[in-house]
């Protein structure tokens, strides 16, 4: 589907739409598009029928989503691994770093989970330590991270974007620091890749680790981690899936008994990369992502999250994710004056089929191409009955 045939319809119509419910939750679950559906619905009828799935198309599939993503973020091809979600790259660098005892580990204050899911047993497998950074102001910042750095610090591994309050970090800056003294930085990008423009290139990263169920729009059980290629090249030798081995190009000889894992990151695909339900559906989504233009959703969001913030009753409500887009990812946050306050009114927006979602004592709410105006007015409207 090419820019201008999309750009001459409503945004709307490219989904399937509950008028009853006003979904602003991308940022837990996107909704796939029309045409990313129709593709997941071919790929059933390669199941019913599966002489129809040639052993090239299932060769070819992971390579054409592995180039998409890399397409959309500026890297090459074989830096991407296909997994299922974010928690696989961070498991992939701490298993595949070469540790020395007394290596620290930095992450945020309050983080999200998978932060200390990966790194927290590396203290008794590893003998590294776990540091948590605490927020010096009102939301973590870059500063707080490069303050923490020390000469033993191995890894620095937070959200680009937090999961709680939107506010992100300046990646650029943080990465400098991090070279500077021979520290990795390991970012997890699900709340901004596919939302706000990325390129890799410029980011400061060594490695980046994304669902692909958000902003990405691909169905459950999607996502990938790009890894720089002389990071990856260093990576201890472990069990790969069998799909990742060098020089596989054909289902007709399938005996290496002295296997190597393809160059780059395929061999760190999550098992069974050929899950065509998935794959088709999400080659479309970024297909459609790519045809559609990162900036375009990145623009539509802001002018939402304004009129957002512009609109919510003073009285009632406080904004808690920062004002400037520069710190602030692809979503906004905001409370009432009391915990108990603002679980109410997320009841009450439940109830009236407005779908944020509730983090940490803040009502997130974040859109994509699909929402309108309107559908924040009916936001606002229930919060100020």
């Amino acid at each position: 589907m090419a820019r201008a045939m999309i750009s001459g319809v409503e945004w709307r119509q490219a989904w399937y739409t509950n008028e009853d419910a006003v979904y602003l939750n991308a940022a837990g679950q996107a909704p796939m598009p029309r045409v990313s559906l129709e593709a997941v619905q071919v790929s059933l009828e390669w199941k019913k029928f599966p002489h129809n799935l040639t052993d090239q198309q299932e060769l070819d599939l992971p390579k054409r989503v592995r180039a998409s993503i890399a397409n959309l973020i500026g890297a090459k091809p074989e830096e991407i691994a296909l997994t299922t979600g974010a928690s696989a790259g961070l498991i992939a660098l701490a298993y595949g770093l070469d540790w020395k005892r007394g290596d620290e580990i930095l992450t945020a204050h309050r983080e999200f989970p998978v932060q200390y899911t990966t790194w927290k047993p590396m203290e008794a497998r590893e003998g590294a330590k776990l540091k948590l950074v605490a927020p010096s102001g009102r939301w973590v910042a870059t500063e707080d991270f490069i303050a923490a750095l020390k000469p033993r610090t191995r890894v620095v591994s937070a959200s680009m974007v937090r999961f709680d309050d939107g506010s992100m970090l300046d990646a650029p800056k943080l990465g400098a620091a991090c070279r500077a003294q021979g520290t990795l930085l390991a970012l997890d990008v699900s709340q901004c890749c596919g939302a706000i423009p990325m390129d890799v290139r410029q980011l400061g990263a060594d490695l980046i680790t994304c669902s692909g169920y958000k902003w990405l729009l691909g169905p459950y059980g999607s996502g990938f981690f790009w890894g720089k290629s002389e990071l990856i090249a260093s990576f201890r030798p472990g069990p790969f899936y069998w799909q990742g081995i060098e020089g596989l190009n054909h289902f007709g000889a399938l005996i290496f008994e002295d296997p190597k894992a393809a160059a780059g990151a395929r061999g760190w695909d999550a098992s069974e990369t050929a899950s065509y339900f998935n794959l088709a559906g999400w080659e479309a989504s970024l297909h459609f992502l790519h045809d559609v233009g990162v900036e375009t959703v990145a623009g539509h969001n802001q002018k939402l999250m304004a009129h957002l913030y512009e609109s919510l009753p003073r009285d009632q409500c406080v904004r808690t994710s920062p004002l400037e887009t520069a710190r602030r990812g692809p979503y906004a946050c905001f409370a009432a004056h009391t915990l108990e306050r603002t679980q109410d009114i997320y009841a009450r927006l439940k109830k009236e089929k407005v779908i944020a979602s509730l983090r940490e004592g803040n009502i997130r709410v974040s859109t994509h191409l699909y929402n309108t105006m309107q559908d924040i007015d009916r936001l606002v409207q229930v919060i100020a009955r």
